[in-house]
């Protein structure tokens, strides 16, 4: 069973040029579901059936979300429609499951008060706060993806004019205004803090860890956790936060979404049009609670 979920996920990256996180994302919930037969005595992929299926998603129950569930279910679809086309079983039983029924999901925010307590946290006089707080600025000032930011090199930032060269998804690449501010916090850490970190080492990403290597994704997580907490922001804080912020206050100060989707990089408006719920809420929320008669 092993040698056909190599394949599969060759097959996603050399024919369908998905990303390396996305492929990741495939192998873990590949990995799950084999477990899950284990349990089931299923040697062989031929051998699960649709209520195979169906029971795996039930045995989640609360632990997941819908959200997690469906996504565990369309990766099965992807993964038994490429063993059907290639002939490595007789059908695809999970393309009978039904996916479990999503509400709709807005977007995490910070309040802009939330988001000056976040950006004073890191303590610049030092090597590693000086990153930090060129990375918080970043992100809140471009909206980037948390991959978007660990993957950054050197010779994307454009400081002096002010943007940044960002390659998102699908190898996709877009300029992004990062303003004055994160501009004079990125020439801080590269003047000060990162050479230190470097230490004679020849990386090009920007922001670096202890060691002088590139920051990863779980690594630049941990740190805004850290920093959340310090500021007494509760909740499940996570880096995809200060995108959501980044859109969600250009929205309610005035920009348009067109402008929003090429700063985002979405290749769809429709997924931009997200924000402009997020900010109709955000308004219900004022009125109820200032309003004499809510």
């Amino acid at each position: 069973m092993e040698n056909e979920i190599d394949l599969f996920l060759s097959n996603l990256a050399v024919e369908r040029g998905l990303s390396a996180n996305t492929i990741s994302a495939y192998s873990i919930d590949l990995a799950h579901f084999q477990n899950y037969l284990k349990d089931l005595a299923v040697s062989n992929w031929g051998e699960v059936s649709q209520n195979s299926i169906s029971g795996y998603i039930q045995s989640m129950g609360t632990s997941f979300s819908p959200r997690s569930r469906a996504r565990r279910l369309a990766a099965l679809r992807t993964f038994f429609g490429f063993l059907l086309k290639e002939g490595l079983t007789q059908s695809n039983p999970s393309s009978l499951v039904h996916f479990p029924k999503l509400g709709p999901q807005l977007p995490k925010t910070l309040t802009a008060a939330q988001i000056e307590s976040l950006l004073a946290q890191p303590d610049v006089s030092r090597p590693l706060g000086g990153r930090d707080k060129a990375m918080f600025e970043l992100l809140y000032a471009c909206g980037l993806r948390v991959s978007e930011v660990a993957q950054l090199q050197i010779s994307q930032l454009a400081l002096e004019p002010g943007y940044v060269r960002v390659r998102g998804k699908g190898d996709k690449e877009r300029l992004v205004p990062m303003g004055e501010i994160a501009a004079q916090s990125l020439r801080y850490y590269l003047k000060n803090g990162r050479p230190p970190l470097l230490n004679e080492g020849l990386a090009r990403e920007v922001f670096l860890n202890a060691r002088g290597e590139s920051l990863s994704r779980q690594g630049i997580w941990k740190i805004i956790k850290s920093c959340a907490l310090k500021a007494g922001i509760t909740g499940n804080i996570t880096p995809h936060m200060l995108r959501h912020s980044f859109a969600t206050h250009l929205l309610e100060n005035g920009a348009d979404l067109r402008s929003l989707q090429i700063m985002l990089g979405h290749a769809d408006i429709s997924t931009t049009q997200i924000y402009t719920h997020v900010a109709r809420e955000r308004l219900k929320e004022i009125h109820s609670k200032y309003h004499p008669r809510p």
